[in-house]
């Protein structure tokens, strides 16, 4: 990253948000994705530097920061563990969807303890037949006098059963994206149950359940916007979201770079250190070229979000896209230069490569991506 292009109010945060991530996430990586635990009390430290609620107004409780500020923040937190950032930008991207679209009773109720981390919230969007095609979803919301009752399944929820919070869109309406309404689902409603923790190839650190709904009642102040608003409220969400994933992955490929040029410099091979191999060397700059790129790719998106340009969406899906697939080749490549200490846990580039590989599938496949990115080149000539 580089620190001549940042304000000295950014560089300030990346700093800060750096030692927190050397801290109190770096040091028990490995543990954590070994032993599949999610360490909800170190979590809550984040709160303690305005990381719980980055995107919210400050009379909200939140820290009011640009989305050019937060994609410094979760690339820095990444750096540390991406399995904890990518979980952090998640319930970051919950909690601006509360302020961005509830009501005030909404706003008071909610972020206070989202804000503070007190509580923990996840995205419910996904189900087991509606991935990519999120608008086919089939949960179902029914009017029940002033309120509603939902029944569904919700499929690869981050931080599901740890999380409070749940912003699930349910079907109100006819079939597509018109028909869909987004709900609060507090934790503790009855005929809210969630699945095991799925067994999974990276992101150990943080659990991914389904969430059940089984005829989960809920009064009308639990309505997010309003009805029929939800696949839009949804879809608004994502665009910030992917920036943090795309963020997530610069992050962790950034670590993997930087244990590959220690590596490299301590390992020697036909009578010199590998970091004087001309090849190895130009790998390397390939590598940082790319990142490099990618960053800039990222910050020009976030800016784009900043400022409410219209192009915003396609720049985000275009930034994520190339952001994830350049981290995860990054971390791919770092671990190819290790040789076989690159294979072993204890060097944790394997752990960084099999957490930077769900990026190019959540928040909308980079399949997806390409769909949002040829529809914006090709706009004029429908």
């Amino acid at each position: 990253m580089n620190s001549t292009l940042l304000t000295e109010d950014q560089q300030a945060l990346v700093e800060t948000t750096l030692d927190f991530a050397q801290d109190h996430l770096a040091p028990h990586a490995l543990d954590w994705d070994r032993d599949k635990h999610f360490p909800v009390d170190v979590v809550r430290k984040a709160a303690g530097l305005g990381l719980g609620g980055v995107y919210v107004r400050e009379e909200s409780g939140g820290s009011g920061l640009t989305r050019s500020d937060g994609v410094l923040v979760f690339e820095t937190l990444a750096s540390g563990c991406p399995s904890l950032a990518g979980y952090l930008s998640i319930h970051n991207m919950v909690a601006w969807m509360i302020d961005r679209y509830g009501d005030d009773a909404q706003r008071e109720r909610w972020l206070p303890r989202l804000c503070a981390m007190e509580d923990l919230a996840s995205y419910c969007l996904t189900e087991p037949g509606a991935g990519s095609d999120a608008a086919a979803l089939t949960s179902r919301a029914v009017r029940d006098g002033d309120g509603w009752v939902l029944t569904g399944v919700k499929q690869f929820i981050s931080g599901a059963g740890a999380s409070q919070l749940y912003v699930v869109m349910a079907r109100t309406g006819g079939e597509g994206a018109d028909g869909v309404s987004a709900f609060l689902v507090d934790k503790d409603d009855a005929g809210l149950s969630f699945g095991p923790n799925e067994r999974k190839m990276g992101w150990n650190a943080q659990p991914t359940r389904q969430v059940v709904l089984d005829g989960v009642r809920l009064p009308a102040d639990r309505l997010l916007g309003s009805e029929g608003e939800g696949f839009r409220i949804a879809m608004s969400g994502l665009n910030g979201g992917r920036l943090g994933i795309a963020a997530c992955s610069l992050g962790g490929a950034r670590s993997a770079l930087d244990r590959s040029l220690a590596h490299l410099a301590d390992r020697r091979a036909f009578g010199q250190r590998l970091l004087d191999a001309q090849a190895l060397r130009f790998r390397l700059a390939d590598m940082a070229t790319e990142l490099t790129a990618a960053r800039a790719l990222v910050q020009q998106a976030a800016q784009a979000l900043d400022r409410g340009d219209p192009q915003a969406p396609y720049l985000c899906a275009m930034a994520k896209r190339f952001a994830t697939d350049t981290g995860y080749s990054v971390a791919d490549r770092a671990l190819q230069l290790h040789g076989g200490y690159g294979y072993l846990s204890e060097y944790c580039i394997e752990k960084i490569v099999r957490d930077l590989r769900v990026h190019q599938i959540l928040e909308g496949t980079n399949e997806i991506m390409r769909v949002i990115v040829a529809r914006g080149l090709t706009e004029a000539f429908r």
